[in-house]
């Protein structure tokens, strides 16, 4: 099963928060004061709303939400077939969880995170996006490119 997420950044949470809980007519299931986020299932979406870094972007990124490492892995599986570039992030500890991740980029430039989170965290955490260790992909990647990316990401980011 796989579910849509959209991430958003937002430079007031109560005012946000007050938007989307009347929008989706519903309170968030995580309400952190820094996090926010509705699992909804008409329209089966994640949405979730934080104050990354300061930054305020709007939409910050969109990705899919599997159920499993087995579905994680046929979504990368799937994209590596079209030779489009992923970088993996095992256990990353992010946005209140605990999840095994893939990222890529669209044509467009438009960030993608697939992902199962497999347990709840008591902080926010970060992700390797946070680090300036990492190149987010851009265009497809040889092989060796493809390593040395995660070599260099795994070195920085542990």
């Amino acid at each position: 099963m796989k579910r849509l997420h959209i991430h958003i950044s937002a430079a007031d949470m109560d005012a946000t928060k007050k938007f989307y809980s009347a929008l989706f007519g519903q309170a968030p299931s995580v309400d952190e004061p820094d996090y926010m986020k509705w699992m909804l299932d008409d329209p089966f979406v994640n949405i979730a709303v934080s104050q990354r870094d300061g930054a305020v972007r709007g939409v910050d990124h969109v990705g899919i939400q599997v159920d499993s490492d087995e579905a994680l892995e046929g979504v990368n599986a799937m994209l590596m077939a079209a030779e489009q570039s992923t970088l993996a992030e095992p256990n990353a500890q992010c946005c209140y969880a605990n999840s095994n991740k893939h990222w890529t980029r669209d044509p467009q430039g438009v960030i993608w995170e697939i992902f199962h989170s497999m347990d709840t965290i008591p902080t926010y955490g970060h992700d390797m996006r946070d680090d300036d260790c990492w190149d987010e992909p851009s265009k497809p990647l040889t092989e060796a490119d493809r390593n040395a990316a995660m070599a260099k990401a795994k070195a920085c980011c542990g």
